[in-house]
């Protein structure tokens, strides 16, 4: 113990350096931070801590996911596939309607039940199928496949709104799933969301449609439905049900005025799209063409020729600002589903700043109560002590400046708890050492071994410690979360600056001085 090697002095000196360096950015200004980001080469540290909500204020927004309209949107998508389906097999059926899990069939003969069962097996195997009075059929989704809808629906939401908020500019925004249903969006910095909700509050599904022109009535047409126009109130129009297009085959979106200088977007299809395009433009010349967002047309051109460069223009009666921002929902895609607000809270920039100061005194005052005691107990060894506490709070903020992970104010309350306890395993090796002297050992004897029996209930401690703070991690929601971060890292930069740091000191004292008594 006494001898260490010199490869371990040496990676012990650069941790400390490196820790002191990326810890430093955290305590000079935001101006000298910026200039060292664009004059200093990258190799030298400029990042700082990601302050959380709570500190630099923002606005907290809780989503709900329709999972209802999902499943509905699953249940017309099937009877969608089983219309032709039936059809090619000469199936014929007095009824075929959506349920709110499922869908309803109801045959004109009895024999083709069978038939018909394996049409449903053929379009999606895990339905439930139940035969009712010999000619109905109910097929509905099983709870796993509503649970894996959910979790696809849920994924694909985050990944929608995250895209929304960046196109923003926001930046450090935290977005992650609560509960079965339920997105948790974090801006901070952010005191005006409005823009933000509007923005996640619409859905953006755009598709494609061709104008209904056979003029039946609306009963006789079930490939018809009536939507209103976005831009004329009260009035609507027939469009297909079946969209021709879809917005999932846009490639891009961009503002951009249109020949009278009105805002406009234009927008580019994929390959698939625009081949898609091209046909359809080419066979329906001079029909109305129906472009629908979230159930309402806001465009309906007619096609005077064929469109076959996959590029097309939305106009209608835009602001800047709407066409801006739909350019911006198109390229980031649709939801899956709507979403609603069901909770918001806004905290405002002075609150935060509060929170930060009181966290920053918290910190001080514990961190000289630590040192004094430390000094006033164990003497030399006490300011060794204090010396490697100090190399544990610079290695805590380097990490947490090096992972850019957002510190909140439970965040804090881990450092201070960290700082408390930071000490601890010098406490156990220094009161190791005083039982070894009076048990008669020399010096170095007893120092060796005070630090090598200490070290298994040192690490007994922190591991117990280390494994609350995961399953905290694991389990907890944000705030919860965040002290679970901080004191996993104080777990871990405590254990090297109490047994590494330490011991270097008190090798270094020893071979410079060898001192004849210890005075502890």
């Amino acid at each position: 113990m006494i001898n260490i090697p010199r490869w371990k002095v040496i990676a012990i000196l650069i941790v400390c350096f490196l820790g002191v360096a990326y810890s430093a950015p955290n305590f000079i200004g935001s101006d000298a931070r910026n200039w060292a980001a664009n004059n200093l080469p990258g190799i030298f540290p400029s990042k700082s801590i990601s302050l959380g909500l709570d500190l630099q204020g923002g606005s907290h927004i809780l989503l709900q996911v329709e999972m209802k309209a999902v499943i509905k949107e699953r249940a017309e998508g099937l009877v969608e596939g089983l219309r032709p389906e039936l059809r090619s097999e000469k199936i014929r059926y007095k009824r075929l309607t959506d349920l709110d899990d499922g869908v309803v069939i109801t045959l004109a003969d009895a024999a083709d039940i069978d038939k018909t069962r394996d049409i449903i097996r053929g379009i999606d195997r895990n339905l439930l199928i139940d035969v009712k009075n010999d000619t109905a059929l109910h097929a509905t989704f099983s709870a796993d496949s509503i649970k894996e809808i959910q979790d696809q629906t849920i994924s694909q939401s985050i990944e929608i709104v995250r895209r929304r908020i960046d196109e923003t500019g926001t930046r450090e925004p935290i977005i992650q799933r609560q509960g079965d249903d339920r997105i948790l969006v974090q801006l901070p910095g952010i005191d005006d969301p409005q823009r933000i909700k509007d923005l996640l509050g619409k859905t953006a599904k755009l598709t494609f449609h061709l104008v209904d022109t056979s003029g039946a009535d609306e009963s006789a047409r079930g490939g018809v439905m009536i939507l209103p126009m976005a831009n004329e109130v009260g009035q609507s129009i027939p469009v297909e049900r079946r969209p021709r297009l879809t917005g999932d085959m846009l490639t891009n979106a961009q503002y951009a005025p249109d020949q009278n200088g009105q805002p406009a977007i234009n927008f580019a299809f994929n390959t698939i799209g625009a081949k898609r395009f091209c046909d359809l433009s080419r066979e329906n010349v001079n029909r109305l063409f129906a472009i629908v967002l979230d159930n309402e047309v806001i465009s309906a051109p007619r096609i005077n020729e064929p469109i076959c460069g996959g590029r097309g223009m939305i106009s209608g009666n835009f602001t800047l600002k709407e066409a801006s921002d739909l350019a911006l929902l198109l390229r980031a895609g649709a939801l899956p589903a709507p979403l609603s607000i069901i909770e918001e809270r806004t905290v405002g920039p002075s609150l935060g700043a509060d929170s930060v100061e009181a966290g920053k005194v918290a910190s001080m005052i514990g961190m000289a109560l630590v040192l004094f005691f430390m000094f006033m107990t164990y003497g030399r060894f006490g300011v060794y002590a204090n010396v490697a506490l100090m190399v544990n709070v610079s290695l805590i903020f380097a990490l947490l400046s090096g992972l850019q992970a957002t510190l909140t104010l439970p965040g804090i309350a881990g450092i201070v708890l960290t700082i408390g306890m930071a000490v601890d395993a010098n406490v156990l090796i220094f009161e190791r050492i005083k039982e070894e002297i009076k048990n008669g050992r020399s010096i170095m004897s007893a120092i060796d071994t005070g630090y090598s029996r200490a070290m298994a209930t040192i690490i007994d401690s922190n591991l117990t410690t280390l494994i609350a703070t995961i399953v905290l991690y694991s389990f907890g929601t944000g705030p919860i979360k965040g002290f679970a971060v901080t004191l996993a890292i104080g777990i871990v930069t405590s254990y090297f600056s109490a047994i590494m740091v330490t011991r270097l000191l008190v090798v270094l004292w020893l071979k410079k001085n060898n001192p004849k008594t210890l005075s502890l």
